[in-house]
């Protein structure tokens, strides 16, 4: 916790366990952590003269002198914190300071690139080849993310391992990433596949399912993308990164056709699948043998409430079942309820 302001590990241990305690010896703290002596002694220096640390007044009357030295004394000293809000303050504003100015680099940084690059194309398109290349740039924009990403899947093998693609997805959920994947059916076929899904789903994660796609690719906030290129049995993987540009936009604009024609993605009590299409929806005789059977009716009644034959009502009920992906009649009844069919 305390890293991000510049602690260590062995300090961070240190001085949270001062905040247990209103005073602490530094034999106490190596009780408490379980840290080497000589490693609490001279992590106490350190915090001292950072201002983290005060050494505390004696309980005899060591006499304010005492309890203001700058550094620590006696290995028989005891230590209190300075309070937080005023010790902790300046290194947050160190810490912001550092990151606005990390951040003016990146952006004269990124300019520079642009500006610089042999050739018109070559600030539009650049070639990355190689699979620890493909990952790593893969990696960076997807964890680069701030507002949204845009994924097309396919059933091919890819460059980056599916468990390192779905930590950095797990990651851009958590940041609040607006995360939009289309799926080609194909997708869904791999091991594995159908549980990670699930938990994406879970997380956040809008999934939409189409028969096929024309390419794999992510859009990282509409500024980048990564599109990998089609290999011959032997090559090393390769994708190329496309930034601002009218090829950027045609290809966010592909994305958005996909996912306004795709079916949303549903996990159902029988796995992943996807939401039925306008025409695979029940009928209206279909949905009144359903209410019946919901109510306990037995299929020879149902086909004599309903004027039907009973080879009409199990063909109703067999339909049924398929469009919920069920295996039972208490998995359609289940269905049927989260779908709102009745």
């Amino acid at each position: 916790m305390l890293q991000a302001l510049g602690l260590g590990v062995a300090e961070e241990a240190v001085y949270t366990a001062l905040l247990a305690r209103p005073t602490g010896s530094a034999g106490d703290l190596v009780r408490q952590t379980g840290l080497e002596e000589s490693e609490v002694s001279r992590i106490l220096i350190d915090l001292t003269a950072r201002g983290l640390v005060a050494v505390a007044a004696e309980a005899g009357g060591g006499g304010p002198e005492s309890a203001g030295r700058g550094a620590a004394g006696r290995p028989s000293d005891r230590y209190r914190l300075t309070p937080p809000s005023v010790a902790l303050a300046p290194l947050l504003v160190e810490q912001r300071n550092a990151l606005h100015r990390a951040e003016t680099a990146f952006s004269m940084l990124t300019e520079q690139y642009r500006s610089t690059a042999a050739h018109p194309a070559g600030s539009v398109v650049e070639v990355v080849v190689g699979v620890e290349q493909v990952a790593h740039r893969f990696h960076q924009l997807q964890r680069g993310a701030q507002r949204e990403l845009l994924v097309f899947l396919v059933g091919e093998p890819s460059a980056v391992d599916r468990e390192d693609a779905d930590m950095a997805e797990s990651s851009a959920l958590d940041r609040g990433v607006d995360f939009r994947v289309v799926a080609s059916k194909d997708y869904l076929d791999g091991p594995g596949v159908g549980r990670d899904v699930r938990a994406g789903i879970a997380a956040g994660l809008e999934i939409r399912l189409v028969e096929s796609l024309p390419l794999k690719m992510m859009v990282s906030d509409r500024e980048r993308a990564m599109v990998p290129l089609d290999m011959n049995p032997g090559d090393e993987p390769s994708a190329i990164v496309v930034h601002g540009s009218g090829l950027l936009t045609a290809l966010v604009q592909l994305f958005e056709k996909e996912w306004a024609q795709a079916r949303p993605l549903l996990d159902t009590a029988t796995g992943v699948r996807a939401e039925p299409a306008a025409d695979d929806r029940p009928t209206e005789g279909e949905l009144e043998v359903l209410a019946l059977l919901l109510a306990g009716i037995s299929d020879r009644r149902v086909a004599s409430q309903l004027g039907l034959s009973i080879r009409t009502v199990e063909r109703r009920t067999r339909r049924l079942m398929d469009l919920a992906g069920a295996d039972s009649r208490l998995q359609l009844g289940w269905h049927a309820a989260r779908a709102g069919w009745l």
